[in-house]
């Protein structure tokens, strides 16, 4: 096993430029996969908390209706994905690990 010091010691005899991690570049793809976590989180919620809403105004049940409310509290949970600190939490948390 390789210590740091060693590791550059190696990779300079062998004429290997060290590579060097950028504070400042934002990896898009980790913001992605982070804000799709939030959203699956914020639709956990919204399910676990809407699932005995019952609606002011209809009486009757569509049969679709359990499927349109589940999409709907997705989009939801989609659109307000980024905005809750959940997704910037993990992100700042993987981008020190990578």
């Amino acid at each position: 096993m390789y210590t740091q010091v060693g590791l550059n010691a190696q990779m300079l005899a062998n004429n290997q430029a060290i590579p060097k991690i950028d504070a400042n570049v934002q990896n898009d793809a980790l913001r992605e996969q982070t804000d799709a976590f939030e959203s699956v989180i914020l639709k956990m919620l919204m399910d676990n908390a809407m699932k005995n809403q019952e609606d002011l105004f209809s009486s009757q049940k569509d049969p679709g209706d359990k499927i349109y409310k589940s999409m709907y509290r997705e989009e939801l949970a989609k659109a307000s994905a980024g905005g809750f600190g959940f997704s910037q939490m993990l992100y700042d948390y993987l981008s020190e690990k990578g």
